[in-house]
């Protein structure tokens, strides 16, 4: 099986990941995560002009696709490289499937999380266990106190997406989604640092090699694009966008397995964001988070070209702050 992100500082080789690891990912995360619905709209149909069927990761285990690839890093684990625990930093979701998949083993999990992540998402953390530390929100601060508490504890790190155990969980949800739509054309999901792109975009290949995989991101946080077609990996912004969980940077395992499988990466307005959310719950009766509307804003924007194919969309995660519903 892949193996895990050498620590900071140690060089590693170009990373491979084959649908035999998603595969024995499946295997190994077998009744510890949902096989989630595929869900269609014939309303969705007609507005967009394409054949939609929307796997529903937002009715994962703690909400998120996240579970699949935590719970096979976790799992992958020997007793006593467990023991520690593990340790990772998140703005919410894999903070929340790493607690889950930690407590599912019996082990302790450290979470490093910035000070300004949504308060749903804090709560999810503290609900599955998860031992929490709050940091400044910058990715400096997340990297320097995670460093830290793993020189304390000896904890294993699991990387939120530059991970191959996670990237290979990641890439279930595209073997459930072909196995239960085969005849798929397109498949299109969110990519922020690119662990959910790169495992579907592997899986989805190996088992239909004709289908057109395409990452979307926000306008806003638009560094994955700019490295896909520049074949160069480009540094990550601050750039605020609401899509918060899409906010991280490819990686030096995410962006040569996204260039090696995916065919495009576009990217989406806030406002086709927040109106794709809407849409999802007003015509679908499904609550999704702003990353994981992107997919459905690109449909929206004409970001992309689907019309008379049978896409597929990935509905990433639904753990909203119905407090602060951007279209209320």
């Amino acid at each position: 099986m892949a193996s895990a992100e050498p620590p900071a500082g140690r060089g590693s080789a170009a990373p491979t990941l084959a649908l035999e690891d998603v595969r024995t990912a499946q295997e190994r995360i077998r009744g510890y995560v949902h096989r989630t619905p595929v869900l269609t709209s014939a309303a969705l149909d007609a507005l967009t002009g394409a054949r939609l069927s929307f796997k529903c990761e937002n009715l994962q285990k703690v909400g998120a696709f996240k579970a699949r690839g935590a719970h096979n890093a976790v799992l992958s684990l020997t007793d006593a490289e467990a023991l520690p625990g593990v340790l990772t930093h998140s703005s919410g979701n894999h903070g929340a499937a790493v607690a889950l998949a930690a407590r599912n083993r019996g082990i302790p999990a450290y979470v490093v999380m910035p000070s300004t992540t949504a308060e749903v998402k804090k709560s999810a953390v503290a609900r599955y266990g998860g031992i929490v530390t709050y940091c400044e929100p910058t990715l400096r601060a997340r990297e320097s106190v995670t460093e830290r508490i793993r020189a304390e504890t000896g904890a294993d790190f699991v990387h939120p997406y530059n991970d191959l155990r996670v990237i290979a969980g990641q890439g279930t949800a595209a073997v459930e989604f072909i196995e239960e739509v085969p005849d798929l054309d397109l498949l299109l999901c969110p990519v922020g640092g690119g662990g959910l792109l790169s495992g579907v975009a592997v899986a989805a290949k190996s088992l239909r090699p004709g289908i057109r995989v395409v990452g979307v991101e926000p306008a806003l946080a638009d560094d994955a694009q700019r490295s896909f077609r520049s074949g160069v990996l480009q540094p990550g912004t601050d750039a605020q966008t609401i899509a918060d969980g899409l906010r991280g940077a490819l990686g030096d395992k995410t962006f040569p397995l996204i260039r090696a499988h995916a065919d495009d990466i576009v990217t989406v307005s806030e406002q086709a964001i927040v109106r794709a959310m809407r849409t999802i719950a007003e015509i679908m009766k499904l609550i999704i988070e702003p990353s994981s509307a992107v997919p459905v804003a690109a449909l929206l924007e004409g970001a992309v070209s689907a019309r008379e194919q049978r896409v597929g969309v990935i509905l990433t995660g639904g753990n909203v702050d119905l407090d602060r519903l951007r279209w209320v």
